[in-house]
């Protein structure tokens, strides 16, 4: 009985010491984010065709459970496939040409933990409401696709921008670019709202398109609390990978954890690139 008269005596010392009306700061569970580069359908090769190693993605899926990913070379029969599979989960996003053709920059979510409030796309060129748009020398058209989703937990608001840059070794100079129009979008975005940014950036970190992001978001691998799995991300099938091309930046969260998922299960390889995600948490807030 003492001892219970103690802690109910020390509660009220510390209800005395806050200010009035405000209760303690509540810190929030992580956010679970994945990037994953899915690796267009387009090879015949066994073991690297969709078919053989669809149910190998699916399995990762489930076993980490993110509560948003967002994808690269994505193609809608893979996002149909994937959201079959993994009931709850929903996705948006255009395709690069605008509609629902050639690749997307698909974001997944589980709809039972988050809900969008708005979403949408641009693209990475002088006229980013046209969709489909080339500039700058590009190839193809690339683009960003987004949202501000809501958690349903309790509330917190969050934006996410998901990417797949250009990828030749001479396109620095238009990767730069598009990093300086995202930076630019996300400078225009409320401040007291966290933001991740996803993508397949096609360029490691030390390059001058990294250095134009990270002036604006923070690196979640170099954030995180605790890190595992390998560095590099991209490996070509190979299982052995040789560049650190698939990243998670993030603005006004903390970062738990941040992983590289060189999981192959089965034994079979999901995609050309090792999935990342990490583990983000909401600022603490003070309620009145």
């Amino acid at each position: 009985m003492l001892s219970g008269f103690r802690g109910t005596a020390l509660l009220a010392l510390l209800a005395l010491s806050l200010p009035a009306g405000a209760a303690p700061a509540k810190t929030s569970t992580p956010l679970r984010v994945m990037s994953f580069n899915v690796r267009t359908p387009v090879d015949t090769e066994p073991g690297r065709r969709w078919e053989d190693r669809r149910e190998a993605m699916v399995s990762l899926l489930r076993e980490q459970h993110p509560a948003v990913f967002g994808t690269q070379e994505l193609v809608e029969k893979q996002a149909d496939y994937l959201v079959e599979q993994l009931p709850g989960y929903r996705w948006f996003g255009q395709g690069r040409r605008g509609g629902s053709g050639d690749e997307h920059m698909g974001v997944f979510y589980d709809s039972a933990q988050l809900r969008v409030v708005e979403s949408g796309d641009f693209w990475l060129s002088d006229t980013p409401e046209v969709a489909g748009s080339i500039t700058w020398g590009n190839l193809m058209p690339r683009m960003v696709s987004w949202a501000l989703f809501q958690r349903q937990a309790d509330g917190r608001r969050f934006y996410l921008f998901n990417t797949h840059l250009p990828y030749r070794e001479e396109d620095e100079p238009r990767r730069v670019r598009a990093a300086k129009l995202i930076a630019e979008r996300l400078g225009k975005l409320p401040a007291d709202i966290p933001v991740v940014l996803t993508g397949d950036f096609n360029t490691e970190p030390g390059s001058d398109t990294y250095a134009t992001f990270t002036a604006a978001l923070g690196d979640a691998r170099r954030l995180a609390g605790q890190v595992d799995g390998p560095r590099l991300t991209f490996h070509n099938f190979s299982g052995t990978p040789t560049v650190e091309l698939d990243w998670i930046l993030v603005r006004g969260f903390t970062v738990d954890r941040f992983r590289t998922l060189d999981n192959t299960p089965g034994g079979v390889l999901p995609s050309d690139h090792y999935p990342v995600q990490a583990e983000l948490r909401f600022p603490a807030a003070a309620t009145r």
